[in-house]
Protein backbone atom coordinates (compact mmCIF):
# COMPACT_ATOMS: atom_id res chain seq x y z
CA UNK A 1 0.00 0.00 0.00
CA UNK A 2 1.48 3.15 -0.71
CA UNK A 3 0.97 6.46 1.20
CA UNK A 4 -1.12 9.70 -0.20
CA UNK A 5 1.86 11.45 -1.27
CA UNK A 6 3.62 8.59 -3.06
CA UNK A 7 -0.24 7.92 -4.89
CA UNK A 8 0.23 12.01 -5.83
CA UNK A 9 3.58 11.49 -6.83
CA UNK A 10 3.10 8.18 -9.88
CA UNK A 11 -0.47 10.31 -10.94
CA UNK A 12 1.84 13.40 -11.74
CA UNK A 13 4.05 11.20 -13.15
CA UNK A 14 1.48 9.71 -15.19
CA UNK A 15 0.21 12.55 -16.33
CA UNK A 16 3.63 14.32 -17.13
CA UNK A 17 3.94 10.91 -19.36
CA UNK A 18 0.95 11.37 -21.37
CA UNK A 19 1.21 15.31 -21.65
CA UNK A 20 4.89 14.98 -23.08
CA UNK A 21 4.44 11.25 -24.66
CA UNK A 22 7.75 10.25 -22.53
CA UNK A 23 6.61 6.80 -21.12
CA UNK A 24 7.74 5.75 -17.46
CA UNK A 25 8.83 2.23 -16.48
CA UNK A 26 6.29 -0.04 -15.23
CA UNK A 27 5.10 1.22 -11.85
CA UNK A 28 5.73 -2.44 -10.01
CA UNK A 29 9.14 -1.73 -10.62
CA UNK A 30 9.63 1.92 -9.55
CA UNK A 31 6.91 1.60 -6.30
CA UNK A 32 7.41 -2.68 -5.46
CA UNK A 33 4.69 -2.26 -3.06
CA UNK A 34 1.42 -0.70 -4.90
CA UNK A 35 -1.74 -2.69 -5.23
CA UNK A 36 -4.78 -2.95 -7.15
CA UNK A 37 -6.23 -0.42 -4.66
CA UNK A 38 -3.57 2.05 -5.41
CA UNK A 39 -3.40 1.99 -8.72
CA UNK A 40 -7.73 2.84 -8.75
CA UNK A 41 -7.35 5.51 -6.47
CA UNK A 42 -3.80 7.20 -8.61
CA UNK A 43 -6.36 6.38 -11.57
CA UNK A 44 -8.88 8.80 -9.75
CA UNK A 45 -6.55 11.40 -8.69
CA UNK A 46 -5.75 11.67 -12.41
CA UNK A 47 -9.17 11.37 -13.59
CA UNK A 48 -10.43 14.67 -10.99
CA UNK A 49 -7.48 16.82 -12.17
CA UNK A 50 -9.12 16.58 -15.98
CA UNK A 51 -12.70 17.27 -14.85
CA UNK A 52 -11.47 20.03 -13.08
CA UNK A 53 -9.80 21.60 -16.01
CA UNK A 54 -13.27 21.04 -17.53
CA UNK A 55 -13.72 17.49 -19.08
CA UNK A 56 -16.55 15.28 -18.29
CA UNK A 57 -17.40 11.95 -18.02
CA UNK A 58 -18.42 10.22 -21.10
CA UNK A 59 -18.53 6.51 -20.08
CA UNK A 60 -16.43 4.08 -19.17
CA UNK A 61 -14.16 1.17 -20.71
CA UNK A 62 -13.99 -2.64 -19.18
CA UNK A 63 -10.72 -3.82 -19.95
CA UNK A 64 -8.71 -7.62 -19.44
CA UNK A 65 -12.45 -8.87 -20.61
CA UNK A 66 -11.08 -12.15 -22.06
CA UNK A 67 -10.04 -15.09 -19.96
CA UNK A 68 -6.35 -15.07 -21.45
CA UNK A 69 -6.13 -11.43 -20.95
CA UNK A 70 -6.98 -11.83 -16.88
CA UNK A 71 -4.59 -15.16 -17.18
CA UNK A 72 -1.55 -13.00 -18.28
CA UNK A 73 -1.96 -10.38 -15.59
CA UNK A 74 -2.63 -13.19 -12.71
CA UNK A 75 -6.34 -11.77 -12.03
CA UNK A 76 -9.63 -13.22 -11.79
CA UNK A 77 -11.33 -9.99 -13.42
CA UNK A 78 -11.43 -7.59 -15.53
CA UNK A 79 -10.32 -4.05 -15.12
CA UNK A 80 -11.82 -0.41 -15.87
CA UNK A 81 -11.04 3.03 -16.98
CA UNK A 82 -13.00 6.44 -17.35
CA UNK A 83 -13.90 7.53 -21.18
CA UNK A 84 -13.80 11.27 -20.95
CA UNK A 85 -14.75 13.91 -23.27
CA UNK A 86 -11.41 14.76 -24.37
CA UNK A 87 -10.98 11.48 -25.48
CA UNK A 88 -13.77 11.49 -28.08
CA UNK A 89 -12.06 11.34 -31.49
CA UNK A 90 -14.55 11.42 -34.83
CA UNK A 91 -14.29 9.01 -38.05
CA UNK A 92 -14.57 12.18 -40.18
CA UNK A 93 -10.65 13.65 -39.05
CA UNK A 94 -7.71 11.47 -38.72
CA UNK A 95 -6.28 11.62 -35.61
CA UNK A 96 -2.22 12.21 -35.53
CA UNK A 97 -0.66 8.88 -34.20
CA UNK A 98 2.20 11.10 -32.85
CA UNK A 99 0.07 12.67 -30.15
CA UNK A 100 0.44 9.17 -28.83
CA UNK A 101 3.07 6.74 -26.77
CA UNK A 102 2.17 3.31 -28.08
CA UNK A 103 -1.04 3.27 -29.99
CA UNK A 104 -3.44 0.40 -30.44
CA UNK A 105 -7.01 -0.16 -31.74
CA UNK A 106 -9.84 -2.95 -30.80
CA UNK A 107 -12.81 -3.26 -32.08
CA UNK A 108 -16.06 -3.01 -29.59
CA UNK A 109 -19.24 -3.28 -29.44
CA UNK A 110 -20.62 -0.19 -27.67
CA UNK A 111 -23.20 0.75 -25.38
CA UNK A 112 -25.10 3.73 -24.82
CA UNK A 113 -27.07 4.04 -21.84
CA UNK A 114 -30.55 5.62 -21.85
CA UNK A 115 -31.38 4.86 -18.16
CA UNK A 116 -28.88 5.08 -15.23
CA UNK A 117 -27.81 1.45 -13.79
CA UNK A 118 -28.43 0.23 -10.13
CA UNK A 119 -24.70 -0.30 -8.70
CA UNK A 120 -24.59 -3.15 -6.09
CA UNK A 121 -26.76 -6.22 -7.49
CA UNK A 122 -26.93 -5.09 -10.75
CA UNK A 123 -27.90 -7.77 -13.51
CA UNK A 124 -27.71 -8.64 -17.03
CA UNK A 125 -31.28 -7.95 -17.28
CA UNK A 126 -30.97 -4.46 -15.72
CA UNK A 127 -28.09 -3.68 -18.51
CA UNK A 128 -30.72 -4.99 -21.21
CA UNK A 129 -33.31 -2.57 -20.17
CA UNK A 130 -31.11 0.42 -19.38
CA UNK A 131 -29.26 0.03 -23.00
CA UNK A 132 -30.71 2.63 -25.63
CA UNK A 133 -28.79 1.44 -28.02
CA UNK A 134 -25.69 -0.69 -29.17
CA UNK A 135 -23.35 0.85 -31.83
CA UNK A 136 -20.22 0.26 -33.39
CA UNK A 137 -17.25 1.57 -31.72
CA UNK A 138 -13.17 1.04 -32.22
CA UNK A 139 -10.99 2.01 -28.92
CA UNK A 140 -7.75 4.08 -29.30
CA UNK A 141 -5.61 2.36 -26.16
CA UNK A 142 -2.17 3.55 -25.28
CA UNK A 143 0.05 2.69 -22.54
CA UNK A 144 2.09 5.42 -20.81
CA UNK A 145 4.17 2.61 -19.90
CA UNK A 146 7.41 2.10 -21.70
CA UNK A 147 6.98 -0.65 -24.39
CA UNK A 148 3.42 -1.76 -22.95
CA UNK A 149 5.23 -4.05 -20.40
CA UNK A 150 2.41 -3.83 -18.09
CA UNK A 151 0.83 -6.21 -15.27
CA UNK A 152 -2.77 -5.41 -13.68
CA UNK A 153 -1.33 -2.38 -11.53
CA UNK A 154 0.13 -0.03 -14.21
CA UNK A 155 -2.90 -0.15 -16.45
CA UNK A 156 -5.20 0.43 -13.64
CA UNK A 157 -3.16 3.33 -12.53
CA UNK A 158 -3.00 4.62 -16.47
CA UNK A 159 -6.83 4.31 -16.59
CA UNK A 160 -6.89 0.92 -17.84
CA UNK A 161 -4.54 1.99 -21.16
CA UNK A 162 -7.30 3.96 -22.47
CA UNK A 163 -6.59 7.31 -24.69
CA UNK A 164 -9.70 7.43 -27.24
CA UNK A 165 -12.94 5.95 -28.31
CA UNK A 166 -14.97 6.52 -31.19
CA UNK A 167 -18.56 5.47 -32.59
CA UNK A 168 -19.84 5.08 -35.58
CA UNK A 169 -23.96 5.95 -36.39
CA UNK A 170 -25.54 3.09 -36.40
CA UNK A 171 -27.48 2.25 -33.56
CA UNK A 172 -29.71 -0.67 -32.85
CA UNK A 173 -31.89 -1.81 -29.92
CA UNK A 174 -30.17 -4.72 -27.63
CA UNK A 175 -33.56 -6.66 -28.45
CA UNK A 176 -32.83 -6.72 -31.91
CA UNK A 177 -29.34 -8.13 -31.86
CA UNK A 178 -27.97 -11.32 -30.65
CA UNK A 179 -25.15 -9.43 -28.16
CA UNK A 180 -23.20 -12.89 -27.57
CA UNK A 181 -23.05 -13.77 -31.77
CA UNK A 182 -21.84 -10.35 -33.35
CA UNK A 183 -19.51 -10.81 -35.64
CA UNK A 184 -16.89 -7.99 -36.23
CA UNK A 185 -13.54 -7.88 -38.76
CA UNK A 186 -10.89 -4.93 -38.90
CA UNK A 187 -9.31 -3.89 -41.56
CA UNK A 188 -6.23 -2.20 -42.04
CA UNK A 189 -5.96 0.17 -45.43
CA UNK A 190 -8.75 -2.61 -47.16
CA UNK A 191 -7.08 -5.29 -45.74
CA UNK A 192 -8.70 -7.70 -42.86
CA UNK A 193 -5.79 -7.65 -39.73
CA UNK A 194 -7.90 -8.77 -36.91
CA UNK A 195 -11.66 -10.27 -36.39
CA UNK A 196 -14.26 -11.77 -33.40
CA UNK A 197 -16.79 -12.67 -31.88
CA UNK A 198 -18.62 -10.59 -29.19
CA UNK A 199 -18.68 -13.80 -27.01
CA UNK A 200 -15.19 -12.80 -26.67
CA UNK A 201 -15.80 -10.52 -23.82
CA UNK A 202 -16.68 -12.62 -20.75
CA UNK A 203 -18.93 -14.78 -23.03
CA UNK A 204 -21.65 -12.17 -23.38
CA UNK A 205 -20.34 -8.12 -23.24
CA UNK A 206 -23.76 -7.67 -21.42
CA UNK A 207 -21.60 -9.37 -18.47
CA UNK A 208 -19.10 -7.14 -18.30
CA UNK A 209 -21.24 -4.05 -18.27
CA UNK A 210 -22.91 -5.46 -15.47
CA UNK A 211 -19.78 -6.33 -13.72
CA UNK A 212 -18.57 -2.37 -14.26
CA UNK A 213 -22.13 -1.13 -12.55
CA UNK A 214 -21.32 -3.52 -9.34
CA UNK A 215 -17.35 -2.65 -9.15
CA UNK A 216 -17.70 0.97 -10.11
CA UNK A 217 -20.49 1.21 -7.54
CA UNK A 218 -18.13 0.20 -3.98
CA UNK A 219 -16.02 3.31 -5.22
CA UNK A 220 -19.33 5.57 -5.14
CA UNK A 221 -19.60 5.71 -9.10
CA UNK A 222 -22.94 5.76 -11.02
CA UNK A 223 -23.18 4.48 -14.45
CA UNK A 224 -25.61 7.07 -15.72
CA UNK A 225 -28.26 7.66 -19.09
CA UNK A 226 -26.68 8.56 -21.74
CA UNK A 227 -22.76 6.94 -20.64
CA UNK A 228 -20.89 5.02 -23.27
CA UNK A 229 -19.84 1.86 -22.15
CA UNK A 230 -16.90 0.01 -23.54
CA UNK A 231 -16.87 -3.71 -22.69
CA UNK A 232 -14.03 -4.55 -24.45
CA UNK A 233 -12.66 -6.11 -27.36
CA UNK A 234 -13.39 -8.72 -29.63
CA UNK A 235 -9.66 -9.60 -30.71
CA UNK A 236 -6.32 -8.64 -30.35
CA UNK A 237 -5.04 -5.46 -30.44
CA UNK A 238 -3.48 -3.79 -33.34
CA UNK A 239 -0.94 -1.82 -33.28
CA UNK A 240 -1.62 1.56 -34.86
CA UNK A 241 1.39 3.42 -37.66
CA UNK A 242 0.83 6.56 -38.74
CA UNK A 243 -1.48 6.83 -42.28
CA UNK A 244 -3.10 3.81 -41.21
CA UNK A 245 -6.96 3.66 -41.90
CA UNK A 246 -8.76 1.40 -39.98
CA UNK A 247 -12.71 0.21 -40.62
CA UNK A 248 -14.48 -2.37 -37.95
CA UNK A 249 -17.53 -4.17 -39.66
CA UNK A 250 -20.18 -5.63 -37.62
CA UNK A 251 -22.39 -7.84 -39.03
CA UNK A 252 -25.93 -6.10 -38.20
CA UNK A 253 -24.94 -3.47 -36.71
CA UNK A 254 -22.45 -1.27 -38.98
CA UNK A 255 -19.04 -0.10 -39.53
CA UNK A 256 -17.22 2.66 -38.05
CA UNK A 257 -13.86 4.12 -39.28
CA UNK A 258 -10.37 6.25 -37.34
CA UNK A 259 -7.62 7.05 -39.57
CA UNK A 260 -4.53 8.32 -38.82
CA UNK A 261 -1.71 10.80 -39.95
CA UNK A 262 1.68 11.16 -39.14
Amino acid sequence: MLSDEVRRDVAAALAVAERDRRPIPPLRETHPGIDVVDAYEIQLLNIRRRLATGATVRGHKVGLSSEAMQQMMGVDEPDYGHLLSDMAVSQDRPVSAGHYCFPRVEVEVGFVLGADLPGEGCTEDDVLAATEAVAPAIELIDSRITDWDIRICDTIADNASSAGYVLGPERVGPADLDLRAIQARLLRNGEQVAAGRSDAVLGNPVTAVAWLARKVATFGVTLQAGHVILPGSVHRAIDVRPGDDFEAVFDGLGSVRLSFTD
